[in-house]
């Protein structure tokens, strides 16, 4: 068993307790946990998408609203990503040696990678492949991306990503019942 196994699934657990007990609060939760998700450095320490998944089911058996959190997860993830673009092009290499990123110089190259070899597509796409999710943004800021096509590919990937992410468990919860 990985040491980070256990505290990881008794996060997740706690936090979807959480969530269930104060289901107002799910809009907030979900968009923070998108945030998370995406945002270069703190994606790799939250394990937001087993528990947006979870939240997902959450929505649905509790019968709160999809398009709410749908939306707070799309908009989370947007700014997640454009935050993560926006220090990359301000720092641009030197973001590299900050922690976590420095313990993992191979996830940008990865990154770097997919977004030399599909530009706009790759910001895109990145967003439905793990650790891509996290430094393609920043390879694409590293890269100078201009920002509008940057924010096109990010904001429509973040639309659908959300709700690819949340409506198995809000529906699917429904059609079980």
């Amino acid at each position: 068993m990985d040491a980070w196994e256990v505290p990881i699934s008794g996060f997740s657990d706690l936090l979807l307790a959480w969530i269930r007990d104060h289901a107002a609060w799910a809009p907030i939760v979900v968009w923070a946990l998108a945030f998370c998700e995406s945002l270069a450095f703190i994606s790799l320490l939250v394990p937001a998408t087993v528990i947006l998944i979870g939240a997902g089911g959450l929505i649905g058996a509790a019968g709160l609203s999809f398009w709410v959190n749908w939306l707070a997860a799309a908009v989370g993830a947007a700014l997640g990503d454009w935050l993560s673009f926006w220090l990359a092009r301000r720092y641009d290499y030197a973001i590299t040696g900050l922690w976590p990123l420095s313990r993992h110089p191979g996830l940008l190259q990865r990154g770097e990678a997919f977004f030399r070899r599909w530009g706009v597509l790759g910001v895109f796409f990145g967003r439905f492949f793990g650790p891509l999710r996290a430094t393609v943004p920043l390879a694409a800021g590293i890269a100078g991306m201009k920002p509008l096509p940057f924010q096109l590919a990010n904001v429509t990937s973040a639309l659908l990503w959300a709700a690819g992410i949340l409506a198995p468990g809000a529906f699917g919860i429904q059609w079980l019942m």
